[in-house]
């Protein structure tokens, strides 16, 4: 079945222009209107992030992440079929130069941000814009097919995918390469992992402690992305160097830090964060009175 909805729907989509694409992203808005892709999902989480916004409120910015969400939706089924020039005029660095500065240093990055904006977009247009090797850590598609498919069309213009199991294992093997490692830290972590908790839209959240951990064990600098859309369909991505000496920092100093600039993005134009996302699903453990 797979097979038959990539080969039937998904390239022969991918060929239409983007003003065709659009057209049927703003179909697929009025879909979502009658029947609102994990709705309940979207609602709850606009309760829990402002609950000091009117129904109103967060029905305007739940109707605007819709509209953003079926244009995410056609703009990552052009990546199949999509030209390296044309990514890059879609997706622009802003400053490049921040890693050269790195270079001269020798030093390599942990690159944080959170599913905001177009993620795929910055998979496929932002390696050949840097002087770095980009690596993005991602969790593989369960659907052996779709994966080897959707990681060709991330991969084909210079990233490397590192699976989340073998993120140890890739670190290692390009510690001597000057690097770029994302991380995306606003997905839920699994109870077993280690967590830092902190206050992130008004509740209380269990971050995602891994890019804090490898920038110390490893001695890179922390940079955050922070992507804007300039237009429908077109984006830049700035970068902003928030630690490059982080084993002076503190315990949770750096999550605290990537944490809230994420927040920030999220307060400016909250529609531009992927709600559909179950982010809190761990609960703060309780402390027992001693």
């Amino acid at each position: 079945m797979s097979r038959i909805i990539f080969y039937l729907l998904i390239k022969p989509l991918a060929i239409l222009p983007f003003n065709i694409l659009y057209v049927l992203s703003d179909l697929l808005v009025v879909g979502m209107r009658i029947f609102p892709y994990r709705g309940h999902v979207v609602t709850c989480n606009l309760k829990k992030a402002f609950p000091n916004k009117t129904n109103r409120e967060r029905n305007a910015i739940q109707n605007a992440f819709y509209r953003h969400f079926c244009d995410l939706l056609v703009e990552s089924i052009k990546l199949f079929n999509i030209t390296q020039q044309e990514a890059e005029s879609r997706f622009k660095v802003t400053n490049p130069d921040l890693f050269d500065q790195l270079r001269k240093q020798n030093k390599s990055a942990i690159l944080v941000g959170g599913h905001y904006q177009n993620w795929e977009y910055f998979a496929v247009a932002t390696d050949p814009q840097i002087d770095h090797k980009l690596l993005g850590i991602y969790t593989p598609i369960t659907n052996s097919f779709m994966e080897k498919k959707f990681a060709e069309s991330r991969s084909k213009f210079g990233l490397i995918l590192v699976p989340k199991k073998k993120t140890r294992t890739y670190f290692e093997a390009y510690k001597d390469i000057l690097t770029v490692t994302t991380f995306a830290i606003d997905q839920c972590p699994r109870k077993h992992q280690k967590v830092y908790w902190t206050d992130f839209l008004e509740t209380e959240t269990a971050v995602h402690f891994g890019a804090e951990k490898y920038a110390k064990e490893y001695d890179y600098a922390v940079v955050y992305g922070s992507a804007i859309k300039t237009k429908r369909g077109h984006y830049e991505l700035t970068f902003e160097l928030l630690e490059d000496v982080p084993s002076a920092t503190a315990e949770g100093q750096l999550t605290e830090m990537h944490t809230k600039k994420l927040e920030q993005q999220i307060l400016a134009a909250p529609e531009y964060w992927l709600w559909t996302h179950k982010r809190w699903k761990l609960t703060k453990p309780s402390v027992s009175a001693s």
